[in-house]
């Protein structure tokens, strides 16, 4: 441990720790902008600098480590000044648009402003050249709002490795964005958005899909239909105040209805279904490779439209690996357009509908030609949880004063199997709960159906389960140790299949989800996120799963109806021409005609 004195206060920290974290430890507050809390500390904005006795210059207290005997200062006269001109300077070249920006009073960078005093800015000058980079169908660029804090840059390279944002330029013509200024929609992109998640401003924002939605509500000759996600119940609150975790499942539902949606389905009825097919998917393969017929193991899951995007681009050759399944509201919109659409006595074509997601990269998937039935997209809009909220709020709806109500039959009922599917490790665990009791005809050997093993925001875990004494029609897996492994974030992704691309890979199933924690933390979420609010988020969706009265996917009772009436079987016909898809082999990095013609080369 080390002594110091921080705004002649005596205290303690533990040797290696910033100073910002030994204030903070310490209950004293130090102004900050650009760092984020195990993420990203480089000190570009100098907001947090302090003053050291015995040291010349103001040192940025993010990045400056702690000594023994240091003397620090955060609010002398030398500092706040300098705070003030560093915030003005950044206000010299930052719109001064905040009534119609869409981070009004959400802003980081407004509420510093409030924080430092500022009630003028005595800067003016030649401003930075604005781009707004539109080509995205999840994110849109505006470089005249980015401060430079480098927030997205940290995001993109080191937690998702992706490396798409970076540094362009120098001094006074720096920027942050693809190299070259190519727009985002000609780069390995994944639109996993989480560069929309940390950044201060309104530089990175999920493209607004909320007009497109009124329109259709205002539209009188369209039946308009919204699903939502797991992770929405968890996170939704906090955009009224409630504690991160808190889950609001009935009250969004009342609020959707008051909103004007003609029915509001659950896509948990669809994770449900999900579960059937790709465990039936994987018991196939299986199956295959058992009998010495062709099979590629591991499967891979494939219900976050980010890592589908990144596998296309980085192993463009591993796609077999990856479940033919498409994600579960995409299932439910081909469902509600098919199944639903014969049975309420309504045109497909006049059926609009909305999929609430705590993901940016679902409004690319649904752009995707392959997810189409009769010439129809499966899904017509989909808004982030961010988007709901404002829209709630554009009502005119009290959320907190909202009574509980229910989803609409017979696609709003789901087991506690799928709500787990919002968090890292609950796919994989859905799927075992069916298929371990498919194979054995029992329950899985673990206490409460949880997988425990797999349960966590680790980048990267792994479990063995071990067959023993299977039904009749499995006995090829008697004895079989099947072997799991779970990440979420594209650099745990990669890890996972560099062994897969060298055929060193030691698992038979495994699950990837695209942003760090999974869908819980999507690109689409509640800001702030960090692995506190995570973790609340997560013991919120498995709170629901244990108390939900059927926990496994097979136990649906509507979903072995819908089998019953309409799909015939898993693996079927029809639950192939609806429910399953194909993926497409991207360039590794750009395509390079498209780059060539947006910088000029001929």
């Amino acid at each position: 441990m080390q002594s110091l004195t921080i705004n002649n206060k005596k205290v303690t920290a533990e040797e290696g720790m910033t100073i910002l974290e030994a204030a903070k430890k310490n209950n004293i507050f130090i102004p900050h902008f650009c760092f984020l809390e195990g993420i990203h500390q480089v000190g570009s904005c100098r907001i947090c600098v302090v003053e050291i006795e015995g040291v010349k210059a103001l040192q940025p207290s993010c990045s400056t480590r702690v000594k023994e005997g240091m003397v620090v200062h955060s609010n002398t006269e030398r500092v706040k000044k300098a705070r003030r001109v560093l915030y003005e300077l950044m206000l010299s070249d930052h719109p001064k648009d905040c009534l119609i920006c869409k981070r009004n009073q959400t802003c980081e960078f407004q509420k510093l402003g409030e924080l430092l005093g500022i009630e003028e800015y005595r800067f003016e000058g030649e401003q930075s050249k604005t781009y707004v980079d539109d080509s995205s169908p999840s994110i849109i660029r505006d470089t005249s709002k980015c401060i430079l804090c480098r927030r997205c840059v940290t995001v993109c390279n080191e937690i998702q490795g992706v490396g798409v944002l970076n540094v362009q330029g120098r001094s006074f013509k720096t920027v942050i964005g693809p190299a070259h200024q190519l727009p985002l929609n000609s780069v390995n992109c994944t639109y996993c958005g989480q560069c929309t998640v940390v950044c201060p401003v309104g530089a990175l924002q999920e493209r607004d899909s909320t007009h497109t939605v009124w329109q259709a509500l205002f539209d009188k000759s369209k039946r308009v239909i919204i699903q939502t996600a797991p992770a929405i119940r968890a996170a939704l609150g906090e955009e009224f105040g409630y504690e991160p975790g808190t889950l609001v499942t009935g009250k969004m539902v009342t609020a959707l209805r008051d909103i004007g949606f003609d029915e509001v389905f659950d896509t948990n009825f669809a994770a449900d279904l999900t579960i059937l097919e790709e465990g039936n998917e994987l018991l196939k393969r299986l199956a295959d490779a058992f009998a010495g017929k062709p099979a590629v193991l591991p499967m891979v899951t494939s219900c976050s439209p980010g890592w589908i995007k990144y596998v296309e681009h980085t192993f463009p050759e591993e796609l077999d690996h990856i479940s033919t399944c498409k994600s579960p509201h995409m299932m439910l919109g081909a469902l509600i357009k098919s199944y639903y659409a014969k049975k309420i006595k309504v045109d497909p074509k006049d059926i609009f509908v909305v999929s609430v997601m705590p993901c940016t990269a679902k409004k690319f998937e649904i752009t995707r030609p392959e997810m189409k039935n009769g010439g129809y997209p499966n899904v017509d809009a989909v808004l982030t949880t961010r988007e709901l909220a404002r829209m709630i709020k554009d009502a005119g709806i009290q959320f907190k004063t909202l009574e509980d109500s229910r989803f609409d039959s017979p696609l709003g009922l789901s087991t506690g199997a799928a709500d787990i599917f919002a968090a890292t490790g609950g796919v994989m665990e859905a799927a075992l709960r069916t298929v371990y009791e498919v194979v054995t005809g029992r329950e899985l050997p673990f206490g409460g159906l949880h997988v425990t093993p797999i349960i966590g925001l680790e980048q990267i875990k792994t479990a063995e389960i071990t067959i023993t004494d299977p039904v009749e029609a499995y006995k090829f897996l008697d004895g079989v140790t099947v072997k799991i492994a779970v990440t979420s974030g594209l650099m745990g992704a990669k890890q996972l299949m560099d062994e897969v691309s060298s055929g060193n890979s030691p698992y038979h199933f495994i699950e990837v989800m695209g942003c760090p924690g999974g869908c819980i933390s999507g690109g689409g979420q509640p800001r702030p996120t960090n692995n506190e609010i995570r973790q609340k988020r997560l013991l919120a969706i498995y709170s629901e799963d244990d108390h939900k009265q059927l926990r496994k996917s097979h136990e649906n009772p509507f979903v072995i109806k819908l089998y019953e009436d309409f799909l015939g079987e898993p693996l079927g016909h029809k639950s192939h021409e609806l429910l399953h898809t194909h993926y497409t082999k991207r360039n590794h990095l750009v395509d390079f005609q498209e780059c060539a013609e947006t910088i000029g080369i001929r």
